[in-house]
């Protein structure tokens, strides 16, 4: 595969949202900032060889095979991402560029060995699942900031949106993975919410609420 080619396998498979769910060309074409016509031209390659599904008109999905592909890339990139934070002390917001380049590296002895050295985690940074050298991982139960109910408690577990900015919003706020949130109040007009972490009382928009994810106390 070239990178081009594995880049557009993982597209895929996040698009899909890791099931075998068909996605339009132009879902693709988005994703990866380039015209649809490139992106049939490259679904036409995958499906050549054994990669993907490609129907004229209505998408492509990602076969079998081209599932595990996507999943060992995911890994690969997840990974680095825990490298580059406990080793390299990047920080969670700088990690993702980097990832892209080094999920790209072909040795799976290279990988194990990574794998083994971080005492094999199940999250990255993010906290977004790390498949193992299997392909299989845990799927967390989760629900979205701005979806449970006033009164709620709950663990941060992750983050929807892993742009730069936004993590960046997080650190400025002191919000971090493995944080108790408390919903104090819901503004009924435009959706913010009145949240205590680590004792602080602070407001947050329904953007932002909508991109951090809990694990519910029970």
């Amino acid at each position: 595969m070239t990178l081009s080619e594995e880049d557009y396998i993982k597209a895929i498979y996040h698009l899909g949202k890791g099931e075998n769910n068909i996605v339009s060309t132009n879902e693709v074409a988005e994703q990866m900032k380039t015209k649809p016509s490139s992106v049939t031209d490259m679904v036409k390659k995958l499906s050549d060889k054994g990669v993907a599904n490609y129907r004229k008109y209505k998408g492509v999905c990602l076969t079998e095979y081209g599932q595990k592909v996507a999943l060992t890339l995911v890994r690969k990139h997840r990974l680095w991402e825990v490298f580059l934070v406990e080793k390299l002390n990047f920080a969670w917001d700088e990690v993702h560029e980097v990832a892209e380049q080094l999920e790209h590296i072909k040795s799976e002895k290279l990988t194990d060995s990574l794998d083994e050295l971080l005492g094999f985690p199940q999250v990255d940074p993010h906290g977004d699942p790390i498949p193992s050298k299997n392909g299989e991982f845990k799927k967390a139960v989760k629900k979205l900031l701005n979806e449970v109910p006033v009164g709620t408690s709950g663990t941060c577990v992750g983050v929807k949106d892993s742009s730069a900015p936004f993590l960046k919003f997080l650190d400025k706020n002191r919000i971090a993975l493995g944080d108790t949130i408390l919903v104090l109040e819901k503004e009924e007009f435009d959706g913010s919410l009145h949240i205590q972490v680590k004792e602080k009382d602070i407001r947050i928009s329904d953007q932002i609420a909508a991109n951090l994810y809990l694990k519910i106390t029970e």
